[in-house]
């Protein structure tokens, strides 16, 4: 896939600003003067949630996919894709039930940007999702417009918490035991930009992690091209 990808770890910022202001300029950048189709199929009240997303990044031109008579033929043409967050599986299942699926992948022209769920879109598969499997999506492969998978919503290790299930960093090191593609994990407030054959992380520092290695901190502006590169996985 060639087209410009903007991949945002969250929609809401912290502290209760209005959503998609920490993003805003990279937004605009990434989708002005197009004409962006919002798919909301990762939540249950569609147009509840284009409602939602139109207002907050008004004056943009936000549509909603789903009330187009054939949203798999529209998409197929689509100049721009927002893809907004909710549950992983759900949106997954319903984007390959309606053809959409297929139809984004093929259209290599299309901006691609997705907001939690929809970055899990973008990826191989859906494999580092965070989000419970509510629904069978009829397999897991996605979308691949990265050819690396991201973890949205990246939780560090509180050492002050009595909670005894596996961290963020433990469950990518399980699907690491099976897989070999490196997996980037976005905190709050940060997305991976692709223009072309270049990707840079922004908005804030992300964790990266690749099998039998250390995982090693990514500071706002690094430059993550080499992430482009093909990559195995099982």
């Amino acid at each position: 896939m060639s087209g410009d990808v903007l991949l945002l770890s969250n929609s809401r910022p912290p502290g209760g600003a209005e959503p998609f202001t920490h993003a805003r300029e990279v937004l605009d950048e990434h989708l002005g003067g197009r004409t962006v189709w919002f798919l909301p199929y990762a939540q249950a009240d569609h147009d509840a949630y284009h409602a939602w997303v139109a207002r907050a990044l008004a004056p943009l031109d936000v549509r909603p996919l789903h009330r187009e008579p054939d949203p798999a033929a529209t998409a197929a043409t689509a100049d721009a894709v927002f893809v907004g967050g909710g549950n992983t599986f759900r949106l997954l299942h319903d984007v390959r039930r309606l053809g959409v699926l297929d139809a984004l992948r093929g259209n290599d022209a299309c901006r691609y940007t997705g907001s939690s769920a929809g970055t899990n879109l973008a990826q191989p598969t859906i494999r580092t999702t965070n989000d419970m499997p509510i629904v069978d999506p009829g397999g897991l492969d996605a979308l691949h417009r990265v050819p690396f998978q991201v973890n949205p919503h990246y939780l560090d290790l509180d050492p002050t918490s009595t909670h005894q299930g596996e961290t963020r960093e433990e469950r990518i090191r399980e699907f690491h035991e099976l897989n070999t593609v490196p997996v980037v994990g976005l905190r709050e407030g940060a997305w991976l930009h692709r223009t072309g054959d270049t990707v840079t992380l922004g908005g804030n520092t992300a964790r990266l992690f690749r099998r039998d290695e250390e995982p090693i901190e990514l500071a706002p502006g690094t430059d993550v091209s080499w992430l482009l590169a093909p990559t195995t996985s099982s």
